[in-house]
């Protein structure tokens, strides 16, 4: 087997794994993703990785999905874009399968009910933990304080729709990055 389908098996193995044993969505992934992607294999850097989740949460579709495309895209071309968005979406699709098999049947269980309890508990720390990762790599000026704020309140609170303000966002840092380097100038 050749180098590049190594990797494309890695790959497809990698996004599997991430795809199996992460649950909460796409967010949920970011942290595991960023560990095998950037420090266990070493395919991308933390930088990288940034711009990646950046871009698929403004794309259409799922965040880790649309992570796994970039991802496998930047590594292993159209096969590795391929295979890391197999990789990812095929453990769901079969527990899916399952699970609406035997779901009705065990759905009224303590047991069941508590397990999925303590499952989205877990989600929610994986989600902090994304979070603060992100906080950190984040660049630390008045203005993307600004926008961060005001995207949660706009959100959160407002409820105004999630494009417009990752489009609005997108515009006031391109608008912000323009001024401070003509300013430098």
């Amino acid at each position: 087997m050749n180098e590049k389908m190594k990797r494309i098996f890695t790959l497809f193995i990698t996004f599997f794994k991430i795809g199996a044993f992460t649950f909460g969505g796409g967010y949920a992934m970011i942290p595991l993703i960023q560990k095998e992607v950037v420090e266990k294999h070493k395919w991308i850097t933390d930088d990288d990785i940034l711009e990646i989740i950046a871009i698929a949460e403004s794309t259409p579709g799922p965040i880790a999905i649309n992570s796994a495309t970039f991802v496998g895209y930047r590594t292993a071309g159209f096969f590795g874009a391929f295979f890391a968005t197999l990789g990812v979406v095929l453990p769901s699709f079969i527990l899916i399968s399952v699970i609406s098999l035997v779901l009705e049947e065990f759905q009224d269980l303590k047991a069941v009910k508590y397990a999925f309890f303590g499952i989205r508990a877990g989600v929610l720390g994986l989600i902090v933990k994304a979070l603060v990762s992100m906080y950190k790599k984040c660049p630390k000026k008045t203005v993307s304080y600004a926008i961060m704020i005001a995207g949660f309140i706009l959100v959160a609170f407002l409820k105004v729709n999630i494009l417009l303000v990752i489009i609005g966002s997108a515009i006031l840092g391109f608008v912000s990055s323009v001024a401070e380097l003509r300013r430098d100038d």
